[in-house]
């Protein structure tokens, strides 16, 4: 039995962590889909994956990538001539601008390892292997959304507050409000659940890399003050029992890819739902959508998203499952945790006629060929509007698709 389900009826514990844009891998992942946005603007069709690994005074870019349009070799030859620049760029823009902070993004070493993607894989996605005409799956696999109504995000509490704790240290860092700040950091909140409404902030953990002049009285005030309470307090569940470990440490000066090595993909559950949701197990930076590891998760939050927003269920979870080369997905299933207004087998069935989850019927309904990508790769890829597959456009079809059973 699913853990959450098997405790929704007492009160429980439950904890989420996110990690900083200049966390060492979050700097990778950034890479990545920065790389696959310049593949995407030069050729939308392009065939591209993707990965950044990083250490002191080193950045990887490695991988493959197919350029599909006509101009294919001057595409080519271009992102193998500018992969570089971009990447030397996000670390800058991050903040990684000498070897104090972590990184010399201007001055380290860089290795380009890119080379073009296996024929092999590439006839299934094309729709010339043994599913001739259709677009296939870029791989075998089974893919994850989650949608629940604790938060107006439509995403878990725990999660969602984490992001929001480092995207609000990431903006006084860079307008300079705290200069002291340095780009790595990392947060953890615990919230106590009774069944699965949140009622308060149990634990908040805060680990921000610092200037080393600054006391550790200083930065826990003032991260504190500045950073947590004003993004958790209009939530109204931080009493006065929460507890808070800010730099737990007592230092943290050496970061970013110096002080620990980054790689791409290592963060799936900062990506997702802060593991509140199962997750399939792919990555998904720095791959193109007909990746269904990538474009297929994008899919199921869609889906989970606007059952939750229809009213159907407070708290949904879809799975969408491949194989490689094949159009159509072995199965579809949707989860409710027992909190569904109308019959499950109802919203499946509703599912399942309303939207069209062939790789090709998800790149078309998200719009994915586009160079949206980098600013995904920090913050998660959920709960935050202007990407596609957080709308709700299609809660009115689901609900009018239910009644009409």
């Amino acid at each position: 039995m699913n853990l959450i389900s098997s405790t929704k009826s007492n009160h429980y514990l439950f904890t989420s962590e996110s990690v900083g844009e200049g966390h060492p891998d979050k700097l990778c992942d950034q890479i990545s889909d920065a790389i696959l946005d310049a593949c995407l603007k030069r050729d939308p069709n392009a065939h591209v994956a993707c990965e950044t690994f990083s250490t002191t005074n080193l950045i990887l870019v490695g991988g493959e990538i197919k350029f599909v349009s006509s101009n294919a070799n001057e595409n080519k030859k271009w992102i193998m001539e500018n992969a570089e620049q971009i990447a030397r760029k996000v670390a800058l823009d991050i903040g990684y601008n000498s070897v104090d902070v972590g990184l010399d993004a201007k001055n380290c070493k860089f290795i380009n390892t890119l080379h073009a993607q296996s024929e092999d894989i590439a006839q299934g996605v094309e729709g010339t292997g043994l599913f001739k005409g259709e677009q296939g799956a870029g791989d075998q696999g089974m893919m994850f959304g989650f949608a629940s109504n604790e938060t107006p995000e439509y995403m878990p509490a725990t999660l969602i507050y984490s992001h929001k704790i480092l995207q609000r240290a990431t903006e006084l860092r860079k307008s300079g409000e705290i200069a002291w700040l340095r780009p790595d950091a990392k947060s953890q909140v615990t919230i106590e659940y009774e069944g699965f409404k949140p009622i308060r902030i149990d634990t908040i953990v805060l680990s921000h890399q610092h200037n080393p002049d600054i006391t550790h009285e200083e930065i826990k005030k003032t991260l504190v003050e500045k950073i947590i309470t004003p993004v958790l307090e209009p939530t109204g569940l931080l009493d006065e029992n929460t507890k808070y470990f800010i730099n737990p440490t007592g230092k943290f000066v050496t970061g970013g890819p110096d002080g620990d090595s980054g790689l791409t993909g290592r963060k799936i559950i900062v990506d997702t739902y802060g593991g509140m949701g199962r997750h399939g197990g792919g990555a998904f930076s720095g791959k193109d959508p007909s990746k269904v590891d990538r474009s297929a998760a994008y899919m199921a939050r869609y889906i989970a998203k606007n059952i939750v927003a229809a009213g159907l269920s407070d708290r949904a979870e879809v799975q969408l499952a491949y194989a490689i080369g094949v159009a159509e997905p072995v199965s579809i299933m949707v989860e409710t945790f027992g909190t569904e207004k109308v019959s499950p087998k109802e919203i499946e069935n509703a599912v399942r006629e309303i939207f069209d989850c062939t790789p090709a019927g998800i790149i078309k309904t998200l719009d994915l060929r586009r160079p949206i990508y980098q600013p995904t790769a920090s913050y998660g890829h959920f709960g935050r509007e202007g990407f596609p597959w957080e709308k709700t456009d299609m809660a009115d079809a689901l609900k009018k698709r239910v009644r009409s059973k």
